[in-house]
């Protein structure tokens, strides 16, 4: 499953694993929200709700593509946010894993907090 990732100054796509969560995203699409920002992390709501899976991770590489389901929202990660240690990119909390960015994930520094963003199938 590939998605395209857009917003006003740019697009990203990702490959997405075979999850329950990458799954229930895949049927949504597309999706169109309004982006936030926390420190090196781009997210934003899909309306989706979903359950943590088993193997949700907190520390994640940049680029990685995660789903907060604590917020319902898609979490991208390009760097350090508020709470990361020693340069990690930290989540807020667990996040289900649903991919990789196949860009370099320092695309998305130019996501500005309210930039309309679209997830559509690629």
């Amino acid at each position: 499953m590939r998605i395209r990732i857009l917003w006003p100054a740019g697009q990203a796509t990702a490959e997405l694993r075979s999850t329950p969560t990458a799954e229930a995203l895949w049927a949504a699409l597309p999706i169109v929200s309004r982006a936030n920002t926390w420190g090196e992390e781009v997210y934003f709501d899909t309306s989706i709700s979903v359950e943590r899976e088993p193997d949700a991770e907190q520390v994640v590489e940049p680029g990685t593509v995660a789903f907060w389901t604590d917020g319902d929202s898609l979490a991208l990660p390009y760097g350090p946010t508020p709470i990361s240690r020693d340069g990690e990119c930290r989540l807020a909390s667990a996040c289900n894993v649903l991919g990789t960015l196949h860009q370099d994930p320092q695309v998305l520094r130019t996501v500005r907090s309210g930039d309309s963003i679209r997830v559509e199938r690629a």
